[in-house]
């Protein structure tokens, strides 16, 4: 095993700690693929339920009409300031739609967590408020890597 592998590992979350990380943060960046392979990055909001990471995007969108054409993803969510506070969590998979698109509001158990937590966590509120400009999309992680350097000691650059 390298150097690097060993710290790789040292700088693991936990299944917990990543669980933890990722309810208690808000923003994600969401990278897909376009037709002639040019990357795309942009900012969402999302719930994890623990297996399933919920992103609540606008349907006419790059990033939808991207991800319907190649389901390819990869999002990914962190925080600090400071190398000594960097942490965060890259998901890989596919993401696929859920419900009616857009979201208006039908009947869908699978949504049912998904959006309670979501109204809660984002806008204060008991149930969602669906505007028919958004839909959402699963992404049941092929492969997750996260990082926390505040489980290095004496953590600097030069370090790594």
């Amino acid at each position: 095993m390298t150097a690097t592998q060993r710290r790789g590992r040292r700088i693991m979350m936990t299944d917990a700690e990543r669980d933890a990380f990722l309810a208690e943060q808000r923003t994600c960046r969401v990278a897909t693929v376009s037709p002639d392979g040019h990357p795309h990055v942009g900012a969402l909001w999302y719930v994890w339920d623990g297996t399933d990471l919920w992103l609540y995007s606008i349907t006419r969108s790059l990033r939808w009409s991207q991800l319907l054409k190649d389901p390819r993803i990869a999002v990914v969510v962190d925080a600090g300031e400071s190398y000594g506070e960097l942490r965060g969590v890259e998901l890989r998979g596919k993401a696929i739609p859920v419900g009616e698109t857009p979201r208006t509001g039908e009947p869908c158990p699978e949504l049912e967590g998904p959006e309670r937590e979501f109204a809660s966590k984002n806008f204060g509120l008991k149930e969602m408020i669906h505007d028919g400009r958004h839909g959402w999309l699963r992404l049941r992680p092929e492969k997750i890597v996260s990082w926390d350097f505040r489980k290095l000691t004496n953590s600097h650059p030069t370090n790594t």
